[in-house]
């Protein structure tokens, strides 16, 4: 019961996540009105179904807690590493190890850099097999691929508090999902009615 309730308040896919796989594993932890917080991730069976409906792990992977982990960890540090290319600023050095350890799992993956006057780069490889090494530098490499690739320019923050996701922007839109953007246009709608004068 618990489990349909939150499927049911998790919104769907940002736009975007269809090309890259580390924007949904990004937005795997949700921030819902009310201080309603959903991670996908939580446990180690929801992470093992995150894997298994991206095609990254089996469904009877048996993913246990120390995997999830890891993998909370990347989510974590590929979020700084977006919210920096969103502001325009330097990357966290803890971060950028952080992914370059995933990418380094997988042989032939070119590295993570940051230069701190042109951004974000590829360079260089490394070596792997387990399950998790394969999701871990996957989600990096795919996460420095959309870091370094010309949709980096599109990737914004949803512009519908409290939501903490990230989408590829589309024309004018900035919300993750319908539901934030309805969300966004009550609140302006609320606002110009309480505060007429500022019309």
């Amino acid at each position: 019961m618990m489990e349909l309730q939150i499927a049911g308040s998790v919104p769907p896919p940002a736009p975007g996540a269809e090309r890259y796989p580390a924007l949904d594993f990004v937005n795997s932890s949700v921030a819902l009105p009310g201080g309603q917080f959903v991670d996908l991730l939580g446990t180690p069976a929801t992470t093992n179904r995150w894997l298994t409906e991206h095609g990254l792990a089996p469904a009877d992977a048996g993913v246990q807690e120390m995997c999830a982990t890891q993998l909370r960890s990347l989510r974590e540090h590929l979020r700084s590493l977006f919210a920096a290319r969103v502001a325009a600023l330097p990357a966290l050095p803890a971060a950028l190890s952080a992914v370059n350890d995933a990418l380094s799992r997988v042989p032939t993956t070119a590295l993570l850099h940051w230069d701190e006057k042109n951004g974000p780069y590829r360079a260089v490889p490394c070596p792997v097999h387990e399950i998790l090494d394969h999701a871990l530098a996957t989600l990096a490499a795919n996460a420095a691929d959309l870091l370094t690739g010309p949709d980096a320019e599109r990737l914004t923050a949803c512009g519908s508090p409290p939501c903490n996701r990230y989408l590829l922007r589309h024309g004018r839109r900035h919300w993750c999902s319908t539901r934030c953007g309805d969300r966004a246009r009550a609140a302006r709608a609320y606002a110009r009615r309480a505060h007429p004068e500022t019309r």
